[in-house]
């Protein structure tokens, strides 16, 4: 059974930083890729960032220089390093992989922007 379960969302100031984390398990972390996706208007998800199995990256165009995916093969995580965050930033931001022929998801964690 695959999982996803993303933390570390929460409430910053404009201007903050948080850094969000997704746990995988039930793949071989390793030989995936990787995903960010956020609501979006129009559509059900946006993509936000990805990252492959040898660490390449690629950003959605509002979040590139600010955001930052990367991932630990060791301990099956994926992470999302958010700075500079704006209001359009909130949003609850969701992991994903494509595996075994399928998508998976995770629950989501929420980032609010206020202050």
């Amino acid at each position: 059974q695959v999982h996803l379960v993303e933390a570390w969302g929460g409430s910053v100031q404009p201007g903050g930083s948080l850094r969000l984390s997704c746990s995988a398990s039930g793949i071989h972390f390793r030989l995936y890729t990787m995903n960010w996706y956020r609501p979006a208007v129009g559509k059900q998800r946006e993509l936000v960032a990805t990252i492959t199995c040898d660490h390449s990256s690629n950003y959605t165009g509002f979040v590139k220089g600010r955001f930052t995916i990367s991932r630990d093969h060791v301990r099956n995580r994926v992470f999302l390093e958010m700075n500079s965050l704006k209001t359009e930033n909130a949003a609850a931001y969701y992991c994903n992989v494509r595996a075994r022929g399928s998508v998976f998801w995770g629950r989501g964690t929420q980032i609010t922007i206020s202050g």
